[in-house]
């Protein structure tokens, strides 16, 4: 199995979080009782993962970290399919065999979170698909769960999205409670850039055309047009030079967006979209136990 997005996404901090996710899940189990009182200590099993639907694969290699996480002893394991893959109905992904109360305290952890990632890479495909021809390109956001923030990203990832700032670190983003606060979007700027040294890309949330004036004169990175009709979007970027990024935000739906990518002539470099994380529905696999 080619596991190089994986590994290329899951180093550092983020291979960190996702491992502490894997114990969080295993300490909310305890101990399975169940299968410890069932199964004798050499008792082995192998399963079958199975897509019981049309569906793209993602968080495969996540079945290595939870197996090695949740006991002793041989194990061992092998995919069919790279996250990415669009695969049919009934398709085995992936098979496993351990000793039978390990594999059977993995279960629902390994399938909680392939569900899941997979749900969110096929959401994410549908918005890629609505913006094909367009120029515009898919962006996440942080309405992640807590905990989850690095599997959902790279979920998005495996379904032709694109990550946005990841942390507070990468990218400061003044919103309205910041520039109210600040008195503009001048001063807001300015303060930060005598902050930080080197600074980090800035970007603008702005609500009115009046507020894409005063971001284009501080020459941020980016402009985000936030929640704007399509008419006031369409000025808003003949305003915005090409040296700044643009991002339309705001209630984008699966119907909406193509409309907004299309509306102008020179449509937003990006739309973000909190639904990809927040709102996607779970793919259907299962685990059967030979």
């Amino acid at each position: 199995m080619n596991i190089e997005k994986f590994s290329s996404f899951f180093t550092g901090d983020a291979l960190l979080f996702m491992e502490e996710a894997i114990d969080l899940a295993l300490r909310e189990d305890g101990r399975d009782l169940t299968s410890e009182g069932v199964f004798p200590p050499d008792h082995r099993l192998s399963a079958k993962i199975i897509a019981k639907e049309d569906t793209l694969v993602a968080g495969l290699p996540i079945i290595p970290l939870v197996m090695e996480r949740c006991g002793t002893g041989e194990w061992s394991w092998q995919a069919f399919a790279d996250d990415g893959d669009l695969v049919a109905d009934r398709t085995v992904v992936a098979t496993i065999e351990a000793g039978a109360a390990r594999l059977l305290k993995a279960e629902r952890i390994i399938l909680n979170f392939i569900t899941h990632m997979s749900g969110i890479a096929n959401l994410t495909r549908r918005y890629v698909q609505q913006l094909e021809g367009t120029g515009t390109r898919l962006l996440d956001t942080r309405k992640t769960l807590p905990g989850l923030r690095y599997p959902e990203k790279y979920a998005v990832l495996v379904g032709g999205g694109i990550n946005h700032r990841k942390n507070l670190e990468e990218m400061l983003m003044l919103k309205d409670n910041h520039v109210d606060l600040a008195g503009g979007i001048t001063p807001a700027v300015t303060r930060l850039r005598a902050t930080y040294s080197p600074c980090p890309p800035i970007e603008v949330e702005c609500r009115t055309l009046t507020d894409v004036q005063e971001a284009v004169l501080c020459k941020v990175e980016r402009i985000m047009l936030d929640n704007m009709d399509i008419p006031q979007m369409r000025e808003a970027l003949e305003i915005i030079p090409d040296s700044i990024e643009t991002e339309v935000s705001g209630g984008v739906t699966l119907d909406t967006i193509r409309t907004l990518a299309s509306a102008s002539p020179k449509g937003p470099d990006f739309i973000s979209v909190g639904r990809l994380t927040h709102s996607a529905p779970i793919a259907d696999f299962s685990m059967l136990v030979q």
